[in-house]
């Protein structure tokens, strides 16, 4: 038995041998004759049975170093075809890229001898037959990958099947990663890189990420656990030497993307993106770096997320500090919305966008320590952030807005006139309150922070109409329908056209950018001064009757108080309307007593 058995293996070994046969040199066992390679795997496992006994037996046998010598020269020749399947049957070998291929588009690509034009119905059935052939050649080629692997081990040569498996792999994933425009690159590089640029290579990573960990590294890890599923210490190995390299590449650029000396604001939000995509791989990554040698990978992909979510973090406090540190102290002598409050409010409202992973993000971050902020009419603890069901980062958004809030409060103290600070705060209180409403901010603070700030707004605008108004609105008697005596008429009426022509003269210079709020003040204002005032006029004109005698006394007609009330606020619009309203006032002629 065992001299039928080495002649047999010899026989067969010797056939494939190509430094003795030069048929075997120009032709591949596998691809040539599956079962004659199948019998031959089964011929080198006898064989190495026989070795076995022929130790036991007489360990200085002729036999045995025969058999010796025909082992080295299959596991040669293994080794050889081994290679040869892995470089050639490349595309076959990914089960991700495998199950890819389903979509119709890619028929053609697999079997474009067959196709040809018809029916919807054969079309599918077409690509269904296409797919269920691909898959067969990729089952059948790991299948005989697995029994040369397994015969390679098993007879003491599996350092040699590991070495070129794990090189032709490895090629795989280099190859792969550098398609997907994964590159190596250093700290200095990427500090060097205008922020555009580097904005372009991290949405090629987020996209990139997403296919090496899906294809790539899932594809390699199945790959390795069927072909060396007898040996799990032996698949472990390879992956692990496989995908180290690539893991590290891929893992390390957020890294770098963090540590940059490039701070733009849109910066923060490509972190974000970096961090929900990890965030959302993270069970996949889990999964396939399972393998105690596949830890560092793992832990490098756990390390990153903790990084990016610190990155971001830190983030929000620098947005508090570039608050606190705006030092413009100039204001638009129009009242309107500062630019630091556009700006901030863009960014808290783009960031709101992002809502659910920055609720992860800051779900472990305990409440901000309330830093010092100046005590004002804006600032009211009670109302900010009470709510028991306010989630961290909901908090954190809440404080931001409040620290703008307290710094325009500040900034509306360099003012010259009172009148002029209420309505800059109204003004830039009114839009964070619109941009809030209008984004999903309203979904972060709540809609209580709204109705409590809206309550704000009113409240200022109170004071404004105040300070602006009151003297025009006192200089009104109480009971416009009394009659008065020419002198109570004289005084009256001097009293109003003097008071309503300066605080006309000083606010109509000021502006309220956002249309709707600027109509509401005005037709406030109207309510409070044109029907008194209409009365108080019809009553004189009845008592006077003398078109020339309420020429003495009255300056402003109820149409030209109306109509000055619709025009206000239009210096800061209209450069000509405020020509046109000031010279109204040039063209009256006062009276000697307003005079």
């Amino acid at each position: 038995m065992v001299s039928t058995s080495i002649e047999e293996a010899e026989a067969l070994i010797l056939k494939w041998d190509p430094e003795t046969s030069a048929y075997g040199r120009v032709t591949s066992l596998f691809y040539n004759d599956k079962a004659e390679a199948m019998h031959y795997i089964h011929c080198v496992n006898q064989l190495q049975k026989t070795m076995h006994a022929l130790l036991a037996q007489n360990p200085s046998s002729r036999k045995l170093v025969l058999a010796q010598k025909l082992m080295q020269m299959a596991m040669k020749r293994l080794q050889k075809e081994f290679y040869q399947i892995l470089s050639m049957s490349r595309a076959q070998l990914d089960p991700e890229s495998v199950s890819a291929r389903s979509s119709t588009t890619s028929r053609t690509s697999f079997c474009s001898d067959s196709y040809d034009e018809g029916t919807a119905e054969d079309d599918v059935r077409d690509t269904g037959d296409c797919i269920s052939e691909v898959e067969r050649v990729s089952s059948e080629t790991v299948a005989v990958l697995k029994s040369i692997a397994d015969c390679m081990v098993s007879n003491g040569y599996g350092k040699e099947c590991v070495t070129v498996y794990t090189t032709m792999r490895k090629s795989i994933v280099d190859e792969g990663l550098y398609r997907l425009s994964v590159e190596e690159l250093s700290a200095s590089k990427v500090n060097k890189m205008d922020w555009e640029v580097l904005e372009l290579k991290i949405k090629g990573w987020l996209e990139a990420v997403k296919i090496a960990v899906r294809t790539l590294f899932s594809g390699e890890r199945i790959l390795c656990d069927q072909v060396f599923g007898a040996s799990q210490s032996i698949a472990e190995a390879c992956f692990a030497e496989i995908s180290r390299s690539g893991a590290a590449l891929l893992f390390g650029f957020p890294d770098l993307v963090v540590r940059t000396k490039k701070s733009p604001p849109e910066k923060i939000f490509r972190i974000i993106d970096m961090y929900a995509t990890i965030a959302s791989l993270w069970p996949e990554i889990e999964s396939i770096f399972s393998y105690d040698s596949t830890t560092a990978s793992k832990s490098q992909a756990y390390a990153l997320l903790l990084r990016l979510s610190e990155s971001v973090r830190t983030s929000f406090s620098e947005i508090e500090t570039t608050i606190q540190k705006d030092s413009s102290k100039a204001i638009s002598k129009f009242a309107g919305v500062h630019p630091l409050t556009v700006q901030v409010m863009n960014h808290l409202s783009t960031l709101a966008d992002y809502s659910n992973v920055l609720s992860e993000i800051f779900f472990d971050v305990p409440p901000p320590s309330r830093s010092p902020l100046p005590e004002s009419y804006l600032y009211s603890p009670q109302s900010d952030n009470s709510t028991t069901t306010a989630t961290k980062f909901s908090v954190q958004m809440a404080r931001l807005i409040l620290v703008l809030l307290c710094k325009i409060d500040g900034k509306s103290r360099h003012c010259k006139e009172v009148s002029l600070s209420y309505l800059f705060l109204a003004n830039n209180l009114r839009h964070v309150v619109a941009k809030v409403r209008t984004s999903n901010l309203i979904y972060v603070v709540g809609d209580d922070w709204v109705l409590n700030h809206e309550a704000k707004v009113k409240q200022l605008m109170a004071n404004y109409e105040r300070v602006a108004w009151g003297k025009v609105i006192s200089s009104l008697p109480e009971n416009s329908a009394a009659e008065m005596s020419p002198a109570e008429a004289r005084v009256v009426f001097g009293n109003f056209n003097l008071e309503f022509e300066k605080a006309y003269r000083k606010e109509n210079a000021f502006n309220i950018p956002e249309q709707e709020f600027r109509e509401e003040t005005k037709a406030s204002l109207a309510r409070k001064i044109s029907p008194i005032y209409s009365e108080m006029y019809e009553t004189l004109r009845n008592s006077v009757g003398s078109a020339r005698e309420m020429r003495e006394y009255v300056i402003f007609t109820p149409e030209d108080v109306e109509n000055y009330m619709l025009n206000l606020f239009s210096a800061g619009r209209s450069s000509s309307t405020t020509e046109e309203n000031s010279s109204f006032f040039v063209r009256k002629k006062l009276c000697k007593k307003c005079k």
